[in-house]
């Protein structure tokens, strides 16, 4: 008998370990990106750390943008079910939804100073964690979202010559990110263009446009913008903070098992602090390779723009709280947010800021 046992025990462990097998899953999940992007290294970081969290059970395949479906078809791809999980910045869909932006690229630091690690505080502790839950079920998808990679503040951007003021900008045709950052600069007389990134440098090349931004000093070298142009201006307003997101099919998402779903919160959160510091070590490599040995010059931001700039933001901010009431509930949860934050925070980073001021300036 009890060798019987024994035996039962054996072959439940067999079929138990083919069945765990066969139940690993691998998910399809295409970027908006090609596969050299600074994101994409992160996003599979991200992806092999559920796949190590999930013992296996969780895999993914990795693809560039235009594999399946176009950049702008990524979103309605996942909600439909067509590719298991999508990669890209939320504020893309801000034409469908204006909230997006807020969660995407809050325009000018959401209009009340929030800069990229005050914008975790308030995703993390908040509620607007919460808040962009909600996001989906208001736009009508079938999608479950995890923040992954926060950057920021992007840079204003590249331009042929030195730009002395906002009448020197207005006569250049400036590649721009979609939605509410872009059409705030065309409130302020800015030929925007909004293109994707893989497109942008063929346009510099082809003289379609003239100024482009991207974001910041590794992925702009990445991208070969200093092979065109040659001025670079960090100091932006449209997109102080940015955050690039997974996006898993809903319905997908529900199947997984409680331990899987854990292991993607857990990952997901680890990504925010990972990206943050990657992010500081590259781009301050890459800003010293860009004017050390690419010629590039590095520029103060004309002081209109910021005038200009932060007025028509607001404008546009409380003109959409106006129209959309979901948008006025994300915004408000970020003001009252920046009210009790901010004021502390503004504070303690211009000893930060007056501290790497000093250390640059005996660089120089």
């Amino acid at each position: 008998m009890k060798k019987i046992v024994s035996m039962l025990f054996a072959v439940t462990l067999v079929f138990g370990f083919i069945s765990n097998a066969n139940a690993a899953k691998t998910f399809k999940c295409q970027t908006v990106l090609n596969a050299k992007g600074d994101e994409v290294i992160m996003l599979k970081d991200f992806t092999d750390t559920v796949t190590k969290l999930t013992g296996g059970s969780l895999k993914f395949e990795i693809m560039p943008a235009g594999t399946v479906v176009g950049v702008k078809e990524t979103l309605d791809a996942v909600d439909k079910g067509l590719i298991d999980c999508g990669f890209a910045w939320t504020h893309y869909w801000s034409g469908e939804h204006p909230a997006a932006m807020l969660f995407g690229s809050p325009v000018a630091g959401a209009g009340v100073g929030i800069d990229n690690i005050a914008f975790l505080s308030w995703f993390l502790s908040g509620g607007g964690e919460q808040l962009y839950d909600q996001l989906w079920k208001e736009m009508k998808r079938d999608i479950k979202g995890f923040m992954l990679q926060p950057v920021g503040p992007e840079a204003l951007g590249w331009f042929p010559e030195p730009i002395k003021n906002m009448d020197d900008f207005r006569k250049l045709k400036f590649r721009t990110p979609p939605g509410i950052p872009g059409q705030t600069y065309k409130d302020i007389g800015i030929a925007s263009v909004a293109m994707g990134g893989g497109d942008i440098l063929p346009a510099l090349e082809a003289g379609t446009i003239d100024a482009a931004e991207w974001c910041c000093p590794k992925p702009d070298m990445v991208f070969g913008f200093q092979k065109v142009l040659k001025h670079y201006y960090l100091q932006g307003l449209h997109q102080v903070v940015v955050n690039a997101d997974f996006y898993i099919n809903g319905t997908k998402y529900n199947k997984l098992s409680d331990h899987e779903k854990t292991s993607l919160k857990v990952a997901a959160d680890a990504s925010l602090m990972k990206s943050l510091a990657r992010r500081i070590l590259v781009n301050g490599e890459a800003l010293h390779e860009l004017t050390t040995k690419h010629g590039v010059q590095l520029h103060d931001t004309p002081k209109d723009y910021f005038v200009e700039y932060m007025a028509a933001a607001n404008a546009t901010l409380n003109k959409n709280a106006e129209k959309n009431a979901f948008f006025k509930k994300v915004w408000d949860s970020q003001k009252k947010f920046a009210d009790t934050a901010v004021p502390f925070w503004a504070g303690a980073q211009m000893s930060n800021a007056q501290l790497g001021m000093a250390h640059a300036a005996t660089l120089k």
